[in-house]
């Protein structure tokens, strides 16, 4: 069923904010050249990454490239860090610029091809009968219905479990913003599973 493939609603506080103390902790003594504590960092938020990437990309195939390219960024970058905000702000924050970069990228390029003979090669390549994967392709597909700033604000708060506080703070929005964007997104994921499974 469906709607058990949909996360359970957080609380507006979200994850306990003294869990980010260790890894912005990481981030600082790998900025003073501790690899241990760079490994560490990148290991505490790799997960992390990798979902928010897939969310915002859309992209399957894109996923560990951008991931990838988020810690080189970040790593190129940790001098600059000066633990303003939680290390996973900031490396969502990055994260977030690589994804649109690519976007930039990929519009930049000409298309090789619009034929639709890949997708019904894709489709036949799938895997079938895995456990789940007719459910996380549903709720794949009832995401990117969502228009993007409330998927974004969704996968932020309900998936990655981020406070509201901090998805403001990482999408450059207020507060109520996000808690407005989150309601709509669960109301219009209320209506589409109504519709894809009638009770």
């Amino acid at each position: 069923m469906i709607t058990s493939a949909l996360p359970r609603t957080r609380g507006a506080t979200g994850p306990d904010p003294s869990a980010d103390e260790p890894i912005t902790a990481w981030a600082l003594a790998a900025r003073s050249g501790d690899a241990d504590a760079g490994e560490r960092f990148v290991r505490a938020l790799h997960r992390d990454v990798l979902r928010y990437v897939t969310h915002l990309c859309g992209d399957p195939q894109a996923v560990d490239d951008l991931a990838q390219d988020t810690f080189l960024r970040a790593l190129a970058g940790l001098h600059r860090f000066e633990g303003r905000s939680s290390a996973r702000i900031w490396l969502l924050s990055i994260a977030r610029r690589a994804v649109f970069d690519s976007y930039r990228r990929a519009a930049a390029r000409p298309r090789l091809s619009d034929a639709p003979d890949w997708q019904a090669s894709v489709e036949r390549s799938q895997p079938r009968g895995l456990p789940g994967f007719d459910d996380g392709v549903a709720l794949l597909d009832l995401l990117a219905a969502l228009p993007d700033e409330r998927r974004e604000a969704f996968v932020l708060t309900q998936l990655l479990g981020l406070p509201y506080a901090e998805a403001a703070e990482l999408t450059d929005c207020p507060v109520g913003t996000v808690r407005s964007r989150v309601a709509r997104a669960r109301a219009t994921l209320l209506a589409l599973l109504d519709e894809v499974e009638p009770a």
